[in-house]
């Protein structure tokens, strides 16, 4: 439906405006999502498409484009400068996610973009990973390790750290966070999970829901390379060995998003610093479209790294012209 759709606007002169797909034109891409968090894939083994932010923005706009959070292209490491100085530390980061934001802005990471895209290379046959395997792919933020499960993927997301030192574990927080629907300004603390992330605890779902974040909350002070901001509630439940959060994020150069996998990371980062030692492993963050999977592990270098885990689906297919 989505492809016949996709032909007909730009082809139905009169009925309105056309998807202005720019350098896509002619290209095959599929519409994925990872709990709502949806995005625009296409294949560039080569790395012969120069994509522009227009493009990005176009395509991306839900009204006039396929509409999505994010365009993600794969593209062998080897064909792009990044990619090029990450295969020197792993040699087996064949492929790169080159992630663009709503907006046509480049973005570092994205956790169910990940997911969304080794889900894409396995369906197009330009990877083999059966259940339980695993493979190192290449992102702004570094190589990611993906395992496939048997209910999606979980990425190794690398470790977690407080974007501004020790400031906030002396302190509990960093910054003041002001949005619509908040009747005061609250403290935040800011996460650094290879992207920028600021998060703000609220003390039932009701304030939750009444959160307007349409509009980009304000980070006093402000970050330099803007920043996501995700509000949490605590849920109440009897397992103390798993954590559970509900959480809603306004994402840069996107705005509200169902869902977003770093956020998930971070929200359960701060949870789990603000609870104290005796805190959980493991927790599930409830967002808008769906839940996901987010634990701490030791790694053998020392640090603690943070284990996404999620779904992928398909929603189409089609040639944008």
């Amino acid at each position: 439906m989505l492809s016949r759709m996709t032909r007909m606007s730009a082809t139905n002169k009169g009925t309105g405006p056309a998807v202005g797909s720019g350098e896509l034109a002619g290209v095959r891409v599929s519409k994925a999502h990872g709990t709502g968090n949806d995005f625009v894939v296409c294949t560039d083994r080569d790395g012969t498409l120069d994509v522009s932010a227009e493009t990005v923005a176009s395509v991306c706009d839900r009204h006039a484009g396929l509409g999505g959070d994010g365009l993600i292209r794969a593209v062998r490491s080897r064909h792009l400068e990044e990619g090029r100085r990450l295969l020197e530390r792993h040699p087996d980061a064949e492929w790169f996610m080159d992630y663009r934001n709503a907006d046509g802005s480049l973005a570092q990471m994205c956790g169910n973009g990940v997911r969304v895209f080794v889900d894409h290379l396995v369906r197009e046959g330009l990877l083999s990973l059966p259940p339980g395997a695993r493979v190192r792919i290449g992102t702004r933020a570094g190589a990611r390790t993906v395992a496939r499960t048997s209910a999606g993927y979980a990425v190794d997301m690398g470790p977690w750290s407080f974007s501004h030192g020790e400031e906030a574990r002396e302190r509990g927080s960093d910054c003041v966070v002001t949005a619509h629907g908040l009747t005061v300004p609250r403290p935040g603390v800011s996460i650094d999970m290879g992207n920028p992330h600021t998060v703000v605890v609220l003390s039932e779902g009701e304030k939750l829901d009444a959160l307007d974040l349409h509009a980009a909350p304000v980070v006093d002070p402000v970050p330099s390379n803007g920043t996501n901001v995700e509000f949490v509630v605590p849920l109440d439940h009897d397992d103390t060995e798993v954590g559970r959060l509900e959480m809603r994020v306004h994402e840069r150069g996107v705005g509200e998003t169902l869902s977003c996998g770093t956020g998930a990371c971070a929200a359960a980062a701060a949870a789990r610093f603000w609870g104290g030692p005796e805190s959980p492993d493991r927790w599930f963050v409830q967002v808008p479209g769906g839940v996901l999977s987010v634990t701490f592990v030791a790694a053998p270098d020392g640090t603690e790294h943070v284990v996404l885990a999620g779904p992928v689906r398909v929603v189409a297919t089609a040639e944008l012209v």
